[in-house]
Parts: C-alpha cells; structure tokens; sequence
C-alpha cells in the first residue's frame, strides 16, 4: 500500500504598507491602489493529500472548519483534495491577511496563477498567492511585484477584531475620507472600534513614532525594531523576498 502523499506549507502574513481607496464598484466592492509586502510571520499547513477534512489549532473561535474556510474554498478552486490540519499564528480580524495567506500557500502548491479567480475568494488572495512585495489595485486582482526592500517592522496586535466589512462600510457612510498616516480605512477603523486609538497612542509614545494601521486592523505597526517596549506585547518581523 503505498503511503498518502504529506506536504508541509507555510503561508507568510502580509502587511500593508499603504492603502488607498480610489473608487468604488457598482457591485459595492472597492477598488484600491495598495503597496503590501509579506513578512516573516507564518500560519502552518499540513497536508495530506487525497483525503478530506480540515481541522485548525490555534486562533479564534471565529475561524470556520467548514466549506467556507479560505483553505477550503482554495482547494475546491484547483479542484485538488487534501486533509488539512492548520496550524494559526497570524491572528485573525487583524489586518495581517492570515485566511488570505492560507488560500494563497494552497494556489502556490497547486501552481495556481489566475489572480483574478484568487480575489474573488478574498481581496488579498491573490498578493498572498504572489507573495513579497508588490503595488496591489483593482480589487486585489492587480498585483505588480516591486523590488525587495530589507526592511524590519514591529506590530502591536491589541486584543480586539476589526471586522473589514463593517470598516468598508462606515469609510462609505463617512465620505470615503482620506486617510492622514497613508492607510484611507484608519478613520473608519477608529469609528468602528474606538478602543484602538487607546492602543495606537500607548504603542506610539513606547516607540516615540507614530504607528500605521495594517489594512483595516486591528494591528498596528511602525518600521523598525522595538523589542522592549515597557508593558505591550510585540512582534518584530522581517519582509521576505
């Protein structure tokens, strides 16, 4: 009896770097012009390939194990089947794309490359299914790799979820305001989840920057390394290429 094929994948959050909103759709999605650049904070998939299911360690209790996972959904798209026992560390509801880099480990595994179809599962698919560093428009479909840039962060994720519905929709209730610090939904995100402001001011005067909000939250992040930063808990990480 020959043995299932086993495959091991790591799938890189992302961060976005800046977002700007410059249309909207009249399906009511948004088109975007965005610079995103994975990092080297990964979520962990095992596959076994030819047998079915999906189990998940770790994350929230928000994170389906059914049909409509993103893990799920990729794999229905390549028409591939796999047991899968999902290993979370990007957090969830944070801006960091972590469903989205599951989908995109499974597409690159698969040799999947029509961006198109990857953000019609998630508007930050196909970047992940790309991966480094790119200038990502339309509604995420559009992915430009840019050149790698050595570059290290550190993300404070405060104990909240930001749900990215609800912040698309209260940018549109508010004006589609431009955002002051290069990310349009920061205002929205404020709105939604006025807890964050708390965040982001202690975050800020630990680092003595002002912090940027990934996509549509909840992390917050400033470029360079803050290890020890009194009473707050970080995660310093690097860009892959």
């Amino acid at each position: 009896m020959v043995a299932p094929e086993r495959v091991l994948l790591n799938a890189p959050a992302k961060l976005t770097l800046s977002l700007r909103i410059v249309d909207t759709r009249d399906d009511g999605l948004h088109l975007i012009d965005a610079e995103m650049v994975t990092v080297d904070l990964f979520d962990r998939l095992e596959l076994v390939v030819g047998e079915a299911g999906l189990s998940v360690v770790g994350g929230g209790a928000d994170i389906p194990t059914g049909p409509d996972n993103l893990v799920a959904r990729a794999l229905k798209l390549v028409g591939r089947e796999a047991s899968v026992t999902l290993t979370k560390r990007i957090p969830s509801q944070a801006g960091l794309g972590g469903g989205s880099s599951d989908a995109g480990a499974i597409l690159r595994w698969a040799n999947f490359d029509d961006l198109e179809a990857a953000a019609a599962l998630g508007a930050d698919v196909a970047f992940c299914t790309v991966g480094g560093r790119a200038r990502v428009r339309g509604i995420g479909e559009l992915v430009a790799p840019l050149p790698y840039e050595s570059q290290t962060f550190t993300l404070l994720t405060p104990p909240v979820a930001c749900p990215t519905g609800a912040i698309y929709t209260r940018w549109d209730e508010l004006g589609g305001p431009a955002g002051e610090n290069g990310n349009d939904l920061e205002a929205a995100a404020l709105d939604v989840v006025p807890e964050l402001a708390r965040w982001r001011d202690r975050f800020g005067d630990a680092v003595g920057k002002t912090p940027r909000l990934a996509g549509s939250g909840s992390t917050w992040f400033v470029e360079g390394e803050y290890p020890d930063v009194d009473h707050l808990v970080v995660t310093t990480v690097a860009a892959e290429s």
